[in-house]
């Protein structure tokens, strides 16, 4: 028997666009009770304004601690493993609820870290402000290294992108932390109780959500409602276990039992 565990973006929503099947789905899944937890690697959101998020689009029933994301996993993962606690960060309130969770002072005064999560309002004199402490001495930790980000009609910019923009400018890489790293899944098995084998890992996006179950030996189920297609397995070489069109195709009942 599976816990189902849900990515967001092009999962179950595009932006503030539900994607219905998603929200039939995880509505029955928790009125049955069935174990349903998210993991995503947009840290914008605390677990709070996900709820919310959610909500607005139809799904009833969220709990806060159901979800796990990549900045709750980066600040877990720097506090355990680095030394320093005064952290600078671009991102919104998801990121900045992390870093506190976790210890961090957080200020512009010659921070030990430059966190970087994803934050749509962030501009050229943020990115430059957060450049000059990083060629002054502080790390660079990226929540998550997503290309692109699925919205209504289409995709925008994800927080990979500027992390690479980052690494390039300082010729400094970020740890690897979230989805597809197998850090990630061992901080969420570890944060839940779980073991890998409990764990059926539904997204639509191979890069992240099918090479994360691949990584860390997870089953994985790939819908093609947001970045990638089946088209897509093939040339990238990352192979879910079972790939479906829509969510409509399946119960949570199947999904337990696969």
């Amino acid at each position: 028997m599976k816990t189902l565990v849900f990515d967001l973006d092009g999962t179950l929503y595009r932006g503030t666009e539900p994607i219905e099947s998603g929200v039939r789905l995880v509505n029955e899944a928790m009125k049955k009770k069935i174990p349903v937890l998210f993991l995503t690697n947009n840290s914008m959101r605390t677990p709070e304004e996900n709820v919310a998020h959610m909500e607005k689009m139809g799904y009833h029933n969220l709990l806060p601690e159901k979800f796990y994301n990549s900045a709750m996993a980066a600040a877990e993962y720097v506090a355990a493993h680095e030394e320093g606690t005064k952290a600078f960060y671009i991102g919104q309130n998801g990121m900045k609820q992390a870093l506190l969770d976790n210890g961090f002072t957080i200020t512009d005064e010659k921070p030990d870290f430059v966190f970087v999560g994803l934050d749509k309002n962030a501009d050229y004199a943020a990115y430059s402000k957060a450049l000059d402490m990083l060629l002054n001495g502080a790390k660079l930790i990226g929540t998550n290294k997503d290309r692109i980000l699925a919205k209504p009609g289409g995709f925008e910019v994800g927080n990979g992108s500027v992390v690479a923009l980052f690494e390039y400018a300082i010729n400094q890489k970020s740890p690897d932390i979230s989805k597809p790293s197998p850090v990630m899944m061992d901080l969420f098995c570890r944060h839940f109780g779980l073991k890998p084998e409990d764990i059926l890992l539904i997204g639509d996006n191979l890069e992240t959500d099918i090479a994360l179950g691949l990584n860390s030996n997870v089953k994985t189920l790939m819908v093609e409602s947001g970045v990638h297609h089946r088209q897509d397995i093939e040339r990238l070489n990352i192979h879910p276990d079972w790939v479906i069109g829509d969510l409509s195709e399946v119960s949570p009942e199947q999904l337990m039992t696969i």
